[in-house]
């Protein structure tokens, strides 16, 4: 059996190659060996150990295998595992509002959607040296040690259909200041004659449980704040913008004072509406249904019950 492609040399069988993958994958914790995670030389080490005698893999061989199954057991990435019993039905409401439905009926033409979170403590940043520009065959350079010049807080409002961005700054974050962007947001048009404005949050603090729908409905009755389910903020489209103005605005942090980070956050506002887009959102009910499902297979394995499915 050879799989040759740019001139590789023939692989090893079938059970070897299955051999290599399954060491791959293996959790370094439920092994004996002191190991967080194992690199290409770590599986060689591993497999060959395991194969006693059988013919010995090398090390180019087990890359070839792991490129080829798109296989890297030194990454990582951290996740939250769902643990809101009512993850489902939570999440559906978000996705259908995302849809341009309520309640299973559509959205009007005055009914709006509005995602909305804090951006916390962000630093303001001087570097002890000038920044280099970039030059051919060179990225720009940046000094290691700066000195802390205090912090803010960014609250934004996304909106969903329109893909227009509304912020403010702010020193501290906290219920107070939320209230401020909501009214800055309400007060404007289309959203101060809307028939009814929907404000997706997570379950911070600042806009936490039934007392945050309450104070919400009680200053804007044709508002209505939905939250997500716990540890699922990543459902709600304002996080995208901000791993936006992380790349674009802030990173690297390179700034003389605050009211610096202030005037750049609200100028890329300016500079993002002015062809403002929404996010093209493909995460739908039936992506929920097989998440779920997934969810539950986990679920099953530690002997927890499984997660109910949206009706």
């Amino acid at each position: 059996m050879t799989d040759r492609g740019a001139g590789e040399s023939p692989s090893f069988p079938p059970a070897d190659e299955a051999e290599v993958k399954a060491i791959a994958c293996e959790l370094t914790s439920e092994s004996d060996e002191p190991l967080s995670r194992r690199f290409t030389s770590d599986v060689t080490r591993r497999v060959n150990s395991v194969r006693q005698k059988k013919r010995p893999i090398s090390r180019s061989s087990v890359a070839r295998i792991l490129r080829r199954a798109a296989l890297k057991p030194w990454q990582f990435r951290y996740w939250i595992f769902p643990r809101d019993e009512r993850f489902a039905e939570k999440a559906a409401r978000i996705l259908d509002l995302y849809a341009g439905q309520w309640d299973g009926k559509p959205l009007g033409e005055n009914e709006f959607v509005i995602s909305a979170d804090e951006k916390t403590s962000i630093q303001a940043r001087r570097r002890c040296h000038a920044s280099v520009p970039p030059r051919e065959g060179q990225p720009m350079r940046v000094e290691p040690e700066y000195e802390r010049g205090g912090a803010l807080q960014y609250l934004a409002a996304w909106d969903v259909f329109r893909g227009m961005v509304m912020g403010r700054c702010e020193p501290k974050s906290g219920i107070v200041p939320f209230g401020r962007l909501v009214d800055q947001v309400m007060a404007q048009e289309p959203y101060r004659s809307a028939d009814r404005v929907f404000w997706i949050v997570d379950n911070g603090s600042s806009h936490r449980g039934h007392a945050s729908i309450r104070r919400m409905q009680d200053a804007y009755p044709h508002a209505q704040l939905v939250h997500t389910p716990v540890h699922a903020s990543w459902l709600n489209q304002v996080e995208i913008y901000f791993s936006i103005i992380q790349r674009k605005v802030l990173t690297p942090n390179d700034f003389p004072c605050l009211d610096a980070v202030r005037d750049r956050l609200l100028a890329f506002e300016q500079f993002h509406n002015e062809h403002p887009a929404p996010f093209r959102w493909q995460f739908t009910r039936t992506e929920l249904h097989d998440f779920i499902n997934r969810l539950n297979l986990r679920r099953a394995a530690n002997n927890e019950p499984a997660l109910a499915h949206a009706a």
